[in-house]
């Protein structure tokens, strides 16, 4: 995150100098508009730590280049100076780009940390081999802050939180809890099975739906340009001569003519639908629409559920205290779970009638309805029996190998589909190319 300094007087005429972080530049005048009118700062400067380029040599020596961040040039030229260098040019960087961090990198840097924790390495060192032996510019750079705020004594969720670009929202969330925990690789731990599930479930999903759905409109591309180009050049040919066609040819020259006539209003058909309801459930209220409906789609719909109690369970397991109502707890489990249709209705109706009438855990999740009976069942059992927290990682665990397993079948049912689509339109490119093959002309 960005670093930025304020240079401002004290209504008693005292100099201050501060930094901090913020976003963005706006975000940090914002910052700075608050503290000036709540407590009447007469702001001199707002500088942004910059990169610089530098090439420099001491006397003797070849030049040297280098980069090094700094709030101005003039500061940094003299800092340089101060050591003994003459400065030959200090350029600002104008592109920093740092790239992104695979998911793969985060999931290795999670779990290592889990692994050395249980070893009981100190976070410090820990954090030091990370950095050393990660290849990634960003996620060196993210561990290094990481390193430098938890020495300065920063909580956790400002340490995490600045990253939840790299992280993701809960992951950085469940990091800021590890560091007040009193597990920090059960914490730790938890986090890399999540962002490792979540990695597999999506690379499944992808393999259940994307990779098919090219498929598919490769082969609808595929008989279009044969009917629509390719088929009527060939039957042209014999209309040219007044030879009569045969009835499946005549229909598909019809459909190619058909085509080529409306094509416009034909794709405008399937584009403007298709594109209003993409944008419509990247809105909160059409994401809430599409989460609601999605669950109850056969087979699709019962994996994507499953998964979110799956992921609920795994974090509630995580963070449950066993002590009161959790309510926390079952806040964060709620916006982890990746559905908004139920993480709404948890937070508005489990979480309101455990606060406003006392209700219980079990009472207040089923009235939700969003949770399985068989969760029920397990939660339920958990409360009478005391073991809530092992119940609830059953049911993580229970969920886990059964999705797995389903998704599976999916995915070679889904291609079992693919290709029988494939061979009925080859068959019919096929037939249709065959009949036009024994036209025989007339005599």
């Amino acid at each position: 995150m960005p670093q930025f300094r304020l240079k401002a007087v004290s209504q008693a005429g005292k100099l201050i100098k501060t930094e901090f972080e913020a976003p963005s530049k706006k975000e940090a005048q914002k910052k700075v508009k608050k503290l000036e009118n709540r407590n009447g700062l007469q702001v001199k400067s707002l500088d942004k730590k910059e990169i610089y380029m530098y090439k420099v040599q001491r006397p003797g020596k070849a030049k040297q280049t280098g980069e090094q961040e700094a709030y101005s040039k003039e500061e940094l030229e003299r800092a340089l100076v101060k050591l003994g260098y003459k400065v030959i040019s200090i350029n600002k960087k104008l592109f920093d780009f740092k790239g992104g961090v695979p998911n793969q990198d985060i999931v290795t840097f999670v779990s290592l940390s889990a692994d050395l924790l249980r070893q009981q390495l100190p976070y410090d060192e820990i954090l030091t081999l990370l950095q050393e032996d990660t290849h990634n510019k960003r996620m060196k750079e993210v561990i290094r802050e990481i390193q430098k705020d938890l020495k300065d004594g920063k909580e956790g969720h400002e340490v995490y939180g600045k990253h939840e670009d790299v992280f993701g929202k809960f992951a950085a969330y469940m990091l800021s809890v590890a560091s007040t925990s009193g597990n920090m690789a059960l914490v730790f731990e938890s986090t890399a099975k999540f962002l490792e599930r979540d990695a597999e479930f999506k690379k499944n999903l992808r393999r259940s739906l994307l990779m098919p759905s090219v498929t598919v409109m490769a082969v609808i591309a595929t008989i279009l340009f044969y009917v629509g180009y390719i088929f009527p050049a060939t039957a042209e040919l014999f209309l040219e001569f007044d030879i009569m066609l045969p009835p499946m040819t005549a229909a598909t020259l019809e459909f190619s003519y058909w085509l080529g006539d409306n094509w416009i209003a034909l794709t405008l058909a399937f584009v403007i639908p298709l594109s209003a309801f993409i944008w419509y459930v990247r809105t909160p209220k059409g994401k809430l629409f599409l989460d609601q409906y999605i669950i109850k789609i056969p087979v699709i719909g019962d994996l994507l559920h499953k998964t979110s109690i799956e992921i609920f369970s795994r974090v509630f397991f995580t963070l449950y205290s066993g002590s009161g109502q959790n309510i926390e707890v079952i806040r964060v489990a709620a916006e982890a779970c990746r559905n908004s249709y139920m993480e709404k209705q948890i937070k508005e109706v489990a979480i309101k009638m455990m606060l406003n009438e006392g209700a219980g855990l079990v009472e207040s999740m089923e009235a939700t309805g969003v949770f399985t009976t068989t969760a029920i069942s397990r939660f339920r059992l958990g409360a009478e029996s005391g073991a809530l927290r092992d119940n609830a990682k059953q049911l993580a665990e229970y969920y886990e190998i059964q999705t797995t397993y389903k998704m599976e079948s999916v995915i070679d049912l889904i291609n079992l589909f693919i290709n029988l689509f494939i061979m009925v339109a080859l068959i019919a490119i096929t037939v249709v190319s065959s009949e036009a093959a024994l036209i025989q002309p007339a005599s």
